[in-house]
């Protein structure tokens, strides 16, 4: 046996915590993330509630592996874009066939957060790699609109910026990518919520159209 192999019991124990995670992911497209219960998982797999307990320590411990899972798809998604050679607009574009794939997947990461609950710090740092992703893009596409235009354009935003980038943990990018990818960040997800939502249902456009729209203001001229 080699060193990466795993023993019955590890095999065991993977197993049913993928299906704890399956049936977490059914509650949560029923319920909502809120109302995530062990208990009621416990059940439909025919188990007690304290021997899933053995697998999962507690709901929040659970929430954070489907977060984390997550996250880390939408990280795979980004990277594999990237390096196929995707541009801003990939990267929407990537975004946005993510979030249709998965909408209780696209919810539990940027929907309303699960009262009580607190991500830890590795959580983030998977956040913190798709946003360093989508500033890589942003930076990029300023540097190709200074090229053509001789110049950036300032904002009093992007003046802001540039003493307020905490969030970029450490990202180089100059203040007209910052706005940019924040801009990118809010209005995108914007048009992506309301359209998972279901709140255009019924208004008689394509929400694709609207989606592209956006992108296009957000684009470098």
């Amino acid at each position: 046996m080699t060193g990466t192999s795993k023993t019955p019991r590890e095999r065991y124990r993977t197993q049913v915590r993928e299906e704890v995670k399956e049936r977490a992911w059914e509650q949560i497209a029923t319920a909502g993330a809120s109302a995530l219960s062990l208990n009621a998982i416990a059940k439909r797999m025919g188990m007690s509630g304290p021997a899933l307990y053995r697998y999962f320590g507690s709901r929040d411990e659970l929430i954070t592996e489907l977060i984390r899972d997550a996250y880390r798809s939408q990280a795979t998604a980004f990277r594999a874009a990237g390096e196929e050679g995707a541009d801003l607009a990939g990267l929407a574009h990537t975004l946005r066939r993510w979030a249709l794939e998965d909408p209780q997947r696209y919810f539990l990461i940027y929907g309303t957060p699960v009262p009580g609950y607190h991500a830890p710090d590795d959580v983030t740092a998977l956040a913190s790699e798709i946003m360093s992703t989508l500033l890589d893009a942003c930076a990029a596409a300023s540097a190709d609109s200074e090229d053509s235009a001789g110049t950036g354009t300032a904002t009093a935003f992007g003046d802001h910026l540039e003493h307020h980038r905490q969030w970029a943990r450490g990202h180089s990018a100059p203040p007209a990518a910052l706005h940019r990818a924040l801009s990118f960040w809010t209005r995108l997800h914007g048009v992506l919520s309301l359209e998972l939502a279901g709140h255009f249902t019924g208004m008689g456009f394509d929400p694709s159209l609207l989606f592209t729209a956006e992108l296009d203001g957000l684009l470098p001229r």
